[in-house]
């Protein structure tokens, strides 16, 4: 298992044997990020859920998935390397702060919104 240090060194990595870092502005960054999550929502275009559902199942697709989820990280840690963020702490921060937001006790089953609860 790759841990997100040593998966963020192998991207830096990378980008640096190819001397893309000139390119890498926080801006681009951003933006190709939400490209590649725009590519990984058109999988859902035009379909039902049972046809999305069923995405897993085909090697074909599957493997289409695979590549998007795998772009759409890589990006992130490009993004979260220039801005300076931990992205491990700043998950484990952010899901102790939704633990908070959606106690179990009145978020259990339900789709409301914090505010709503």
């Amino acid at each position: 298992m790759t841990d997100l240090e040593t998966l963020t060194r192998a991207v830096l990595a990378f980008r640096d044997e190819r001397d893309w870092r000139q390119f890498h502005s926080l801006r681009n960054l951003i933006v190709s990020l939400n490209l590649e999550a725009a590519e990984l929502l058109e999988f859902t275009q035009w379909k039902k859920d049972e046809e999305i559902d069923a995405l897993p199942a085909d090697p074909v697709s599957h493997e289409a998935l695979r590549e998007e989820c795998a772009d759409i990280l890589l990006y992130l840690l490009l993004v979260a390397d220039k801005a300076g963020i931990d992205l491990a702490a700043a998950a484990a921060e952010k899901l102790a702060k939704n633990a908070a937001k959606y106690p179990v006790e009145k978020s259990r089953g339900s789709r409301a919104k914090y505010t709503e609860l």
